[in-house]
């Protein structure tokens, strides 16, 4: 029953992170970076399923978007925007994979209201003639 839980929390999350990229990318920004090695697995999950992983792109981007891998590290472009639109980053945006809390980069960032971290993949639009609205709040 965590797990499931769990998972919906992350999917939550990646269905806000979408709706961020939709916007960047919208505006001609770049690509959000994932840092949650949490939301990325459930990512990663969804894009077993291809079918779901496109509606569920679509519901909440707006537009299909893929997985791509785009290593980093650095300060968290999109953070603002997240806060703007939903509050403080809640702490599954500092778990790993395996449920551990980076409990020094949640304090950091909690102290700060600034992210630094590694990444290793970003989202990419898809070919651009599947656009459909989205919706203004989540």
């Amino acid at each position: 029953m965590t797990t499931t839980i769990k998972s919906c929390v992350e999917l939550d999350e990646l269905g806000k992170f979408f709706t961020i990229a939709a916007r960047r990318i919208a505006a001609g920004e770049a690509a959000p970076e994932m840092f949650s090695a949490a939301v990325d697995s459930a990512w990663h999950r969804l894009a077993a399923d291809p079918t779901a992983h496109e509606a569920f792109a679509l519901k909440h981007a707006g537009r299909k978007l893929t997985h791509i891998e785009s290593s980093g590290a650095g300060f968290i472009s999109w953070v603002s925007t997240y806060e703007e639109a939903y509050g403080p980053l809640p702490e599954i945006w500092f778990t790993d994979a395996d449920g551990a809390v980076d409990a020094e980069a949640m304090s950091r960032y909690r102290e700060t209201g600034e992210v630094s971290a590694e990444w290793d993949c970003s989202p990419e639009p898809g070919d651009g003639d599947d656009l459909v609205p989205v919706a203004a709040t989540q």
